[in-house]
């Protein structure tokens, strides 16, 4: 579902990752930037959401999984 709403609106879904400051600094640039391009840059924004969602799956799956684990 994150997939979903990271298509349409990025910075929510960036922010619902778990990464707030990034998501408030992301919107700062989105906006501007749809609204000057007519949304030529929004494809950009959606594969940067898609790596974090990503990247932070595979941070949850290693902790599951007990990757980070202290040795």
């Amino acid at each position: 579902m994150n997939y979903v709403l990271a298509i349409l609106l990025p910075p929510l879904s960036i922010l619902l990752t778990g990464r707030p400051i990034l998501s408030v600094i992301v919107f700062l640039i989105w906006v501007p930037a749809i609204i000057f391009s007519g949304g030529l840059t929004h494809p950009m924004f959606i594969i940067l959401a898609w790596i974090l969602i990503f990247q932070s799956r595979e941070d949850s799956r290693a902790r599951r999984y007990g990757r980070y684990r202290d040795e």
